[in-house]
């Protein structure tokens, strides 16, 4: 009987390291969502980061946009091809004021998303603007 013993704990600690390691895998990567770190203006002035979510009615795109004087306004563009027709679409998404604001933008089955940071007023934005940075592609 002693020596069934061990195995039996063994048996234990083994099953608790297994669903242990199953649930730290699960919270690590999430297969729903595609961060994508902070891009500036040319200026340093603007700054953007967030993630493309995939939910029921296709993708969003989500994030924090900050404006750090308050001076003129920060936007971030968002572009994106539709999935239905191929067609390129795009958003922009502003903050005026001297914090941090938060977008959303659903773009639906889109096979590719491409964000870009600039300064500008409240009404578009005009320049000192970053490489559009790609966020996500279909398959890739």
């Amino acid at each position: 009987m002693t020596n069934h013993l061990p195995t039996r704990v063994l048996a234990a600690l083994g099953a608790a390291v297994l669903t242990l390691a199953a649930m730290g895998t699960a919270a690590a990567a999430d297969p729903t969502s595609w961060r994508w770190g902070a891009l500036h203006s040319t200026d340093g002035l603007a700054t953007a980061r967030g993630k493309v979510v995939a939910g029921q009615s296709g993708l969003a795109v989500t994030g924090h946009l900050d404006d750090d004087r308050g001076k003129g306004c920060s936007w971030v563009l968002i572009r994106y091809q539709s999935g239905s027709n191929g067609r390129w679409h795009t958003h922009g998404v502003y903050n005026c004021m001297r914090s941090t604001g938060t977008f959303r933008k659903n773009v639906g089955g889109a096979l590719q998303i491409r964000v870009q940071v600039c300064r500008g007023t409240a009404k578009r934005p005009v320049g000192r603007c970053s490489r559009w940075r790609t966020v996500y592609t279909q398959g890739g």
